[in-house]
């Protein structure tokens, strides 16, 4: 399975990738979200979430874990695991009950409770490179790589 890698150079170029994902994206999907403090997870979190029809504010669910999003029939559930203590973590918060067939989850930090999130459908890393960032996608399934295919094509 191949990878995508596209240079961002600004947060319009972020924002514009965000949406041309997000209208090859489908339900029952978790996309973890990689790279370190600054990177850009929230930014294109919030261009997805701008290109499933959201208006309303996105914030970084730093302190909240996870921020939920509804969309006629979608959910986006937005976690960031970066102040888990312990993997436990995931199962306490119960979590895991927030997944279901019309469930979108991005997670940033998934390392942090290793074991007990979802396995990946694909990953999306972010890293800083000059004054942009470069923005490499994995599939992890085949299901993803069609969803990447017909994105890239």
């Amino acid at each position: 399975m191949a990878d995508y890698t596209q240079f961002l150079a600004d947060e319009a170029a972020s924002l514009a990738l965000a949406h041309q994902l997000a209208a090859h994206l489908q339900p029952a999907l978790t996309v973890y979200l990689a790279g370190d403090l600054g990177a850009g997870k929230t930014t294109l979190t919030r261009g997805l979430l701008r290109a499933l029809g959201f208006d309303g504010t996105v914030k970084s669910p730093t302190y909240t874990i996870v921020e939920s999003y509804e969309l006629d029939g979608l959910k986006v559930e937005h976690f960031d695991l970066y102040r888990f203590q312990s993997p436990e973590e995931w199962m306490d918060a119960g979590l895991d009950e927030l997944f279901d067939a019309n469930t979108i989850a991005l997670i940033e930090w998934p390392q942090m409770a290793e074991g007990f999130v979802p396995q990946a459908d694909m990953t999306i890393a972010l890293s800083v490179q000059d004054e942009g960032r470069l923005c490499t996608i994995t599939a992890h399934h085949e299901l993803a790589q069609k969803m990447l295919t017909s994105c890239f094509e």
